[in-house]
C-alpha cells in the first residue's frame, strides 16, 4: 500500500495533536504583522499507509527582511483536565498528549497514522519594507516533497517597546544548579544563567527575581544566597555584594531592566525571619534558628545593618529607580495582616525609602497602607482598580475555569488574550510564580518536566502551572504556551504603540478576567483593525 502524506500550514492558536486531521487547502497561509514583531504559525504533517515511520525534513527560503526559526513540537502526557472542567474553556482530548516543548529540530520521525507539527517563528525586521513577504517551504517525506507558502503582510507600523507595564516570572537558581550539576554562582553557573535570562528577555519579560537570600517560597529550598554574609561579632555583620552585582550586571547585559528583590519575611504570614546563611550556605550553617520571630531583636538588628548596606549598593549601581521589593508572599486573614503590619512598621523605620509590593488579594492591606503596590489575583484585581488603587495582577494554581490562565489544557487563543486583558483593565504589571520550577511540591526532589507537569500536586496545582520552559542540554527549551504568552505581550505593545484608549470600542467585549472573547477570529479581526488603523495615520 502506498504511503499517503499531507503537509498543511495552520495558525498558532490551535494545538496540533497526534490525532489531528489535515486541513484542506492550507498550502498557502497568510498573516498580518507589524515591523519588529515576532509571529508564529504551524506546519502539520501526517502520513498513512506505511508500516514504518517516515523521516520528514523541512527546509525554507524567504524574502529579505524576515527570518525563520524552525522547531519541532514535542508532546507531553497530561493525565487529566484541570478542574473545574467547563465546556469551551479546555482544549484537547485528555487524558492524552499535548503539544508543548519546542525542540530545535527541522526534521522529525513521523509514525504511521499520527500527526506531528513544526512550529515556525517568523521574525520581521524593524526596517522591513511594508508589503507582502513570502516564506516558501519544502516538506520532504523521504523523497516525496510537498510545497507550502507563508505570505506575511508587513504593515506600515513599527512595534515600539512596551512601557510602564512590568512582567516577571519567578526564576529558580536552585533548579538550574540541580539540573545542570553546577554549584550556586560558580563559574559553571553563569553561562547557563545567561542562556535562560536571554530567553526571558526574548519573551518580553523586563523584570528578574534577585535571590539575595534563598527565596522563602514553597518550603525549605537549597541554599542559593547571592549575598555573602559574615558575622564579625555578636550582632555585627559584614556583607559582600560581589555575586549580587554579577547577577544584576549579567542580567542587564542580557536586556533585563528591572530587578525584584526577594521576600524579607516568611511566606504565608510574615511570622518569622527568613533563613539566612553564613557565607552563602555551602555548609548549611544558619545565622539564627528557624522560627526566629520576624520582628524580634535578632532579625531587627540584622535588617538594621543589611538594608542600609543594600541602599548604598543600589545607589552605587544606579538601580534605585529600577527595583521592586517584597515583604512576604500571599498574606491573608487577620493573623497574617497583624504580622504583616508589624513587619511593615519595622521596615519603615529601618528603610523608609523602601517601597513594598506583594502578591495578596485582600484589599484591606492596601486600604491601610501596608503595601505600596498590591499584586492582586485576577479574581479580585477589579476591586482594587474600582477603588482607584493601582495594582499588578497574578494567577497561581488558580483561578481556573472561565478565568484567564496558561495551563496545558488552556485554549491557546485564551492565553493569547493575556496582553489584551492587561491593557484593557489597566493593571501595571503581571507576576507568575513558575518560570522554571522543576521540583516536587515543597520538596527538593527534581521532577522530569517532560513527564510530570504538576509537581506531583494535582489537583491543587494545575497541569502546566509550575514552569513555562523545559531544561535543555545547554539552555531552555521553550513551550508553545510561553511563545503564545509572549505574543500576547506584543499585542499589548501594539495597542500601546497606537495609543489605543482603554475604553476604545474595539476592546468593549473584554469585560473582565472571566468574561472576554477568545478565538482566532476575534484576535485576527482585532489585529486587522489595529493595523489598518495604523496605516491611516
Amino acid at each position: 500500500m502506498a504511503t499517503k502524506t499531507w503537509a498543511w500550514l495552520t495558525d498558532s492558536l490551535h494545538r496540533v495533536g497526534p490525532n489531528s486531521l489535515p486541513r484542506r487547502k492550507a498550502e498557502i497561509f497568510q498573516i498580518q504583522v507589524a515591523r519588529g514583531e515576532r509571529i508564529s504559525c504551524q506546519l502539520g504533517v501526517r502520513a498513512t499507509g506505511s508500516d514504518e515511520p517516515v523521516t520528514v525534513r523541512l527546509s525554507y527560503r524567504s524574502d529579505g527582511g524576515v527570518a525563520v526559526r524552525v522547531r519541532r513540537v514535542g508532546y507531553v502526557p497530561v493525565p487529566h483536565y484541570n478542574t473545574p472542567v467547563i465546556d469551551g474553556h479546555h482544549e484537547g482530548t485528555l487524558p492524552g498528549y499535548v503539544g508543548d516543548p519546542l525542540f530545535e529540530k527541522d526534521s522529525l520521525l513521523l509514525w504511521p497514522g499520527e500527526t506531528a507539527a513544526f512550529w515556525l517563528t517568523i521574525l520581521v525586521d524593524r526596517t522591513c519594507r511594508p508589503g507582502p513577504q513570502r516564506v516558501r517551504l519544502a516538506v520532504d517525506f523521504k523523497g516525496h516533497i510537498h510545497y507550502c507558502e507563508l505570505i506575511i503582510h508587513v504593515c506600515d507600523v513599527t512595534m515600539q517597546q512596551r512601557k510602564g507595564f512590568h512582567v516577571t516570572n519567578w526564576f529558580y537558581a536552585d533548579a538550574l544548579c540541580d539540573f545542570y550539576g553546577v554549584e550556586p554562582f560558580s563559574e559553571g553557573f553563569w553561562p547557563i544563567f545567561r542562556h535562560y535570562v536571554r530567553d526571558i528577555v526574548a519573551h518580553h519579560q523586563d523584570t528578574l527575581y534577585v535571590p539575595v537570600f534563598t527565596p522563602p517560597l514553597d518550603g525549605v529550598r537549597r541554599p542559593t544566597q547571592l549575598l555573602k554574609v559574615r558575622r564579625r561579632a555578636e550582632g555585627q555583620y559584614v556583607f559582600d555584594f560581589a555575586d549580587v552585582r554579577r547577577w544584576i550586571r549579567s542580567a542587564g547585559r542580557c536586556g533585563i531592566r528591572h530587578f525584584e528583590f526577594n521576600h524579607l519575611f516568611t511566606q504565608w504570614g510574615a511570622a518569622n525571619a527568613i533563613r539566612i546563611y553564613h557565607g552563602q550556605g555551602a555548609d548549611g550553617k544558619l545565622l539564627w534558628r528557624p522560627g526566629t520571630p520576624a520582628t524580634g531583636k535578632m532579625y531587627r538588628t540584622f535588617l538594621g545593618q543589611y538594608l542600609p548596606a543594600l541602599k548604598r549598593f543600589l545607589v552605587r549601581e544606579k538601580l534605585m529607580d529600577r527595583c521592586f521589593f517584597h515583604l512576604s508572599d500571599e498574606p491573608h486573614g487577620p493573623a497574617h495582616r497583624a504580622n504583616y503590619s508589624r513587619a511593615r512598621t519595622m521596615l519603615k523605620r529601618i528603610a523608609p525609602w523602601m517601597k513594598v509590593m506583594d502578591a495578596l488579594s485582600e484589599i484591606d492591606f492596601a486600604r491601610k497602607g501596608l503595601v505600596d503596590m498590591p499584586i492582586s489575583t485576577i479574581r479580585t484585581a477589579q476591586e482594587f482598580l474600582d477603588e482607584g488603587i493601582g495594582c499588578w495582577t497574578y494567577f497561581c494554581c488558580e483561578p481556573r475555569g472561565k478565568y484567564l490562565n496558561r495551563l496545558l489544557d488552556t485554549p491557546l487563543a485564551k492565553i493569547r488574550m493575556s496582553g489584551w486583558l492587561f491593557y484593557r483593565t489597566g493593571v501595571q504589571g503581571f507576576l507568575h510564580w513558575g518560570y522554571n520550577y522543576w521540583y516536587k511540591r515543597k520538596d527538593r526532589q527534581l521532577i522530569d518536566p517532560f513527564t510530570v507537569n504538576d509537581a506531583y500536586a494535582a489537583p491543587d496545582w494545575a497541569y502546566g502551572d509550575p514552569f513555562m520552559v523545559y531544561p535543555g542540554p545547554n539552555g531552555p527549551i521553550d513551550s508553545v504556551r510561553w511563545e503564545v504568552f509572549a505574543e500576547s505581550l506584543q499585542d499589548y505593545a501594539l495597542l500601546q504603540s497606537l495609543d489605543v484608549d482603554q475604553d476604545d470600542r474595539l476592546l468593549a467585549a473584554i469585560r473582565g478576567y472571566d468574561d472576554f472573547p477568545f478565538s482566532l477570529a476575534w484576535i485576527t479581526n482585532a489585529r486587522r483593525k489595529l493595523l489598518t488603523r495604523s496605516n491611516k495615520r
